[in-house]
């Protein structure tokens, strides 16, 4: 398995720059997504977002790892890095990772599963961000998204835990539409990659508490957009 730390250092080195090529990239890693579950037991899980400060100037990526059985924070990291890509549409993990992956690499424990702010395979080619992170790095990951990026579904209850499969448009299951509490806004569940379509939902409801969002991906999205950076550290810039 790669290093994260190496990762950090050369996120991107088949890539030349530009959209088109970052496209056909994406087309050849969505290959390698697998999606079994292939995750060893769970000690250590980590949630990761990434938020942005000066108007875009700086990428802000966060991660924290959880005890998996408590869901309690034991450690956390902030990376801010300059925004090295403009956002465009389909290709935001070329945008953030780079961030990301400093920011991960920044813990002093591999986690075992990873829940990221953002899609896994739900994605118009089949790699978000959560399914890239999961290829590239080798570790297992959940995309743990707050709207559709593509694809349909049904109509879903309101209950806490209903769930409707996301289809994409040749009818093909891309993820879950799920209900984390009563009531609230479907949460959009794709498996990033090690983990399984059945599973990736089931893994996200251990992970809610009071809240809608799954406790790894709350608590790194209350990190990442948070502003005041110098009481952060480590901060990578």
């Amino acid at each position: 398995m790669t290093r994260l730390s190496d990762l950090a250092a050369s996120p991107f080195a088949d890539w030349d720059g530009s959209p088109a090529a970052a496209r056909e990239l994406q087309t050849q890693l969505a290959r390698q997504v697998r999606l079994e579950d292939d995750y060893p037991p769970l000690r250590h899980l980590a949630g990761v977002d990434v938020g942005f400060e000066e108007g875009g100037a700086i990428t802000r990526a966060a991660a924290l790892l959880l005890g998996a059985d408590t869901l309690e924070p034991m450690a956390e990291c902030v990376a801010r890095i300059p925004t090295s890509m403009p956002y465009v549409p389909g290709l935001l993990s070329f945008r953030e990772l780079p961030a990301l992956l400093r920011a991960l690499a920044g813990l002093p424990d591999e986690p075992d599963l990873i829940f990221v702010d953002g899609h896994g395979i739900a994605h118009p080619r089949g790699l978000g961000i959560a399914a890239h992170l999961g290829v590239v790095s080798g570790l297992p990951t959940i995309g743990v998204a707050k709207k559709i990026l593509t694809g349909h579904h049904a109509e879903l209850a309101e209950a806490r835990g209903a769930r409707v499969e996301l289809l994409n448009r040749m009818g093909e299951q891309i993820g879950w539409v799920l209900r984390s509490k009563d009531r609230v806004r479907p949460l959009i569940i794709s498996p990033g990659n090690r983990v399984s379509l059945e599973r990736a939902p089931e893994l996200v409801m251990a992970c809610v508490r009071r809240h809608r969002l799954p406790e790894p991906t709350r608590l790194a999205d209350r990190l990442a957009s948070r502003r005041d950076a110098r009481r952060d550290q480590p901060s990578l810039f």
